[in-house]
């Protein structure tokens, strides 16, 4: 017979010097780097990464060019140990699009920093992959499908671990037979590596206060599919992004693709969640951009054999929380230091988890455990993140302000100006107000027709899923936790015609009216992606998204 939640066996912990919570770029660099510099001292320390995704890379989903600087400071022989970064940007290509044409902006009009030149194509995945196995290669214990769930206090209220979560809980939160208790993995200082919007991240920032000086947090959807094209179509190395249609001017956004691999075509919409309209989708927004014509012609005769979508960090420079808490830091994604013009953060995670492990190798060695980093802290405001983050500041806030064409063009003179001089013109704009706030009533708003898929070049949102692999246990708590369970019917269905139905890119939730009966709000756990969007969009702030069971959620390839 299952026990009961009050009878519950302890959990048993395991001990270690550091933990890293999530085997992404910045969590591995960290890993990597605390092994490297226990080996030039001859010392010995112990690192564990708890990864909730059933393999490493499962869960990771980027575009991706990346920027080597932070590779090069972590393994600067990368290139002979066989790093999966292999397609060198060739050409390098941005446009404006209207609803029938792309204008392309001349290259020496862009921003030095823009320039892509020097950067590479890749699968962050394979990445992370080959990350995982140069930490494994050095002692590192990597624990893939476990997800933290909880974060471990000692008396003083410092964070001294987490605990992974239960598996085998029944949809009644009960224990069935297949029940089997957490562990407790504890360290003197514990590292969150989660990415955008993470869930023990989010509990830490309230906890501490960490955003008390600092801007909201900005964010963005981003979806993406992976293509294999007619060989005649790639063009290994190209790197084309662009702006402008089907976004209308007060909607912020992007796109890309890119060329790279055995005729992979990386085809990604970057849509920023600060959007007004309630009945904006932005998975329709993205399946609208691929019909384009400077588009829809690289897919012609090719196959979709990816899909997936991911919250990103927008915020920049002045979102940026306190880093450290008593017991840890932030690092990566987790922390918002995604360089948001240039579509990357893959190197500033590695930057990150570098110099948080410096930082904790130094205090581990001076025998302090469970207080602050603040040479971490010190490193990224003073360091390499700061270079890339600060000239870019201004970007976001003024293409808030002014709408697409005018705020870009704003945007780039600011970088320019910061080519030149220092700190540019040595202000800095504030966000205005968090992205669950900016949304329009629906009556003060219009309804959006979308074209039906074709089945060809776009596609519905369930068929879509499918491609991204996604997997939970059916038998399991729902994982998209609603404080308030009538207010999705109650508030946002009137004010706002519900926006989860059309801002969520994997049909999670759903407005059901049976004949006869009322409107219900139906939540289809088993199809998230574990993009967040709905924790950081929904008006009511009435949704909260927590681990569900270890392994579960998608299983991307090469994403």
């Amino acid at each position: 017979m299952a026990e009961t939640a009050a009878e519950l066996p302890p959990r048993e912990a395991m001990e270690f010097d550091v933990v890293i919570v999530g085997a992404g770029p910045a969590g591995l660099a960290a890993a990597i780097r605390l092994k490297q510099l226990a080996a030039e001292a001859g010392s010995e320390l112990s690192v564990v990464v708890v990864e909730k995704g059933s393999a490493v890379g499962a869960h990771i989903l980027s575009g991706a060019v990346i920027d080597p600087k932070g590779l090069n400071k972590l393994i600067p022989d990368w290139k002979e140990k066989g790093a999966p970064v292999e397609t060198e940007v060739r050409d390098d290509r941005f446009y404006f699009l209207t609803a029938s044409r792309a204008l392309r902006l001349p290259n020496f009009l862009m921003p030095p920093l823009m320039s892509n030149h020097g950067n590479y194509i890749i699968s962050l995945g394979a990445l992370c992959i080959w990350l995982s196995e140069q930490a494994a290669e050095l002692g590192v214990e990597v624990y893939p499908g476990f997800a933290a769930s909880e974060v471990l206090y000692d008396e003083n209220g410092a964070v001294v671990g987490v605990a992974t979560g239960d598996m085998g809980v029944g949809r009644d939160g009960q224990p069935t037979e297949s029940f089997v208790r957490g562990m407790e993995l504890r360290g003197k200082y514990t590292f969150l590596a989660e990415g955008a919007r993470g869930s023990l991240t989010k509990q830490l920032v309230e906890e501490f206060k960490l955003t008390e000086n600092s801007d909201p947090q900005k964010y963005g959807i981003g979806l993406k599919e992976l293509w294999r094209v007619a060989p005649e179509k790639h063009q290994p190395g190209l790197v084309q992004h662009s702006f402008g249609w089907p976004l209308d001017d007060r909607t912020g956004g992007g796109s890309f693709l890119y060329h790279y691999g055995d005729n992979l075509v990386s085809v990604g919409f970057v849509l920023h969640l600060n959007y007004e309209n309630p009945y904006i989708s932005p998975y329709e927004e993205f399946q609208r951009f691929k019909t384009h014509p400077a588009v829809r012609t690289t897919f012609e005769g090719g196959k979709r054999i990816g899909y997936g979508a991911r919250a990103i960090t927008e915020g920049g420079w002045q979102s940026i929380p306190q880093l450290t808490f008593p017991g840890g830091a932030l690092l990566g994604c987790a922390a918002g230091f995604i360089n948001l013009p240039r579509i990357k953060g893959s190197h500033n995670a590695i930057l990150s988890g570098i110099a948080a492990a410096d930082a904790a190798f130094v205090a581990i060695g001076e025998g302090r455990a469970h207080d602050r980093l603040e040479a971490y802290e010190e490193a990224v405001r003073s360091g390499d993140i700061a270079r890339d983050l600060q000239p870019v500041r201004n970007v976001k806030p003024l293409w808030s302000r002014f709408g697409t064409f005018i705020g870009f063009a704003l945007g780039g003179i600011d970088m320019w100006l910061n080519t030149f001089i220092r700190g540019g013109l040595g202000f800095t704009l504030k966000h205005s107000k968090p992205d669950y706030a900016t949304l329009k009533r629906a009556q003060n708003t219009a309804p959006i027709a979308y074209p039906k898929p074709d089945g060809v070049l776009t596609f519905d949102r369930l068929t879509s899923v499918s491609f991204s692999g996604t997997n939970h246990e059916e038998n399991q708590p729902v994982h998209l936790k609603l404080t308030d369970p009538a207010v999705p019917v109650a508030i946002n269905l009137p004010e706002f015609a519900e926006p989860a139905q059309r801002y969520c890119p994997a049909a999670v939730y759903e407005i059901v009216v049976e004949p006869g009966g009322d409107p219900r709000f139906q939540i289809n756990a088993q199809n998230c992606v574990h993009c967040k969007t709905c924790d950081i969009k929904d008006p009511s702030q009435n949704i909260t998204w927590v681990c569900p069971e270890g392994g579960g959620g998608p299983n991307y390839a090469g994403m």
